[in-house]
């Protein structure tokens, strides 16, 4: 019985011991102390802005075209004569264009005769020309005239074997069309230059056609002088 009460005691003893050891090595963490309390922020000042327009006097955007200090009046008005820098004295209601129009109708004057749409002074033929030769059963012809070139007043006369057919015809840039009664045998066709055209030598395109209205020939004599021919030997069988 003194052994047990030995016993519990010794551990008694040795419980208080380690109990007092373990509190005597925790220390507790002191909380933080602040020398100075926070700053506080300011709200920012809103202003009035009835009070502001009230101080600060209204400003009116100039007109630079009014002011003629900024922008000056132009002294150029519609049929005034022009600055005297432009080196020239046309008004306001030219054409500015006007200027090129000589050199565009010379232009285009050289460009159709060169594709033979229209007549030029050139060299004139002055030499009778043949059309061809043509035998047929036809009893009459019908010949077709027109100028193909400028309708520029080019006359011709239409005969048969020295006997005149037309007088005169004016070519235009339709067929004129003439009936020619064919003898038998020899026929000779003459269409003759009564003159040359204000733009140049007479000009003609010629369609000669049968009784049945076949196409014989399309022929065409250019700038051919004045009292000159274009013939057809026709043979009548």
């Amino acid at each position: 019985m003194k052994h047990i009460l030995f016993f519990i005691l010794f551990f008694t003893v040795l419980a208080a011991s380690a109990q007092g050891e373990f509190n005597s090595g925790f220390k507790s963490i002191p909380s933080p102390k602040f020398s100075a309390k926070p700053k506080k922020i300011p709200a920012p000042e809103v202003k009035d802005p009835q009070a502001e327009n009230t101080d600060i006097p209204n400003i009116k955007t100039p007109n630079v075209f009014d002011n003629t200090s900024i922008t000056t009046k132009s002294k150029f008005q519609i049929g005034e004569e022009k600055s005297k820098f432009t080196m020239s004295t046309e008004n306001d209601f030219a054409n500015p264009g006007d200027r090129y129009v000589g050199k565009m109708e010379k232009d285009l004057d050289k460009a159709l005769k060169d594709a033979g749409l229209k007549e030029g002074r050139g060299e004139l033929v002055k030499k009778n020309i043949s059309l061809g030769e043509f035998k047929t059963k036809s009893a009459y012809f019908i010949v077709k005239f027109r100028d193909f070139g400028a309708i520029d007043g080019d006359l011709v006369k239409v005969s048969s074997n020295d006997i005149v057919i037309q007088n005169q015809l004016f070519l235009e840039s339709n067929f004129k069309q003439v009936k020619i009664i064919l003898s038998d045998g020899f026929n000779k066709l003459d269409f003759e230059a009564l003159n040359i055209g204000s733009l140049g030598g007479n000009t003609a395109e010629i369609q000669v056609f049968d009784d049945k209205g076949t196409l014989i020939t399309n022929d065409y004599w250019n700038n051919l002088a004045a009292g000159f021919k274009a013939s057809i030997i026709v043979t009548k069988e």
